[in-house]
């Protein structure tokens, strides 16, 4: 597991698709284009998983559980299928954290990406990404 303090000045919004989209991309470079699958997330007081045969999706319900999780420092817990990758992402006190079972080396890229984007105020993310993953209202 390789992990990474979020210190930018940006919201937790911000700081959360950053790490998704950061996993999902640099993920890709191994995997193809297989699709970016959220399978479990976990916050104190809630676990959601699909339903049988759907995506989850980060409605505006889980949504804002997962920021109001952040906001008060409380971890918030990802488990992630891209193609043969299981990747189990956290966030908890601005560390960003990440644990794949294939390909060890992606844990660094993703790691050493967030790094270098957590310096800007508006991290670089891909206008299409927050929509797939179920994200409508985008900063």
């Amino acid at each position: 597991m390789k992990s990474v303090e979020i210190t930018g000045n940006m919201d937790s919004k911000r700081k959360l698709l950053m790490g998704l989209f950061w996993t999902n991309r640099k993920g890709v470079r191994s995997e193809g284009c297989a699709p970016f699958l959220i399978e479990k997330i976990e916050t104190e007081n809630n676990t959601y998983i699909p339903d049988e045969g759907k995506f989850l999706k980060l409605s505006d319900d889980i949504l804002n559980d997962i920021l109001e999780n952040i906001d008060d420092k409380k971890e918030v817990k990802f488990d992630i299928k891209l193609g043969k990758e299981d990747i189990k992402a956290s966030f908890k006190d601005n560390v960003f954290s990440v644990d794949t079972t294939k390909t060890k080396d992606l844990e660094a890229e993703i790691i050493e990406k967030i790094g270098q984007e957590e310096k800007r105020k508006y991290p670089n993310i891909c206008f299409s990404f927050p929509p797939r993953v179920g994200i409508r209202k985008y900063p």
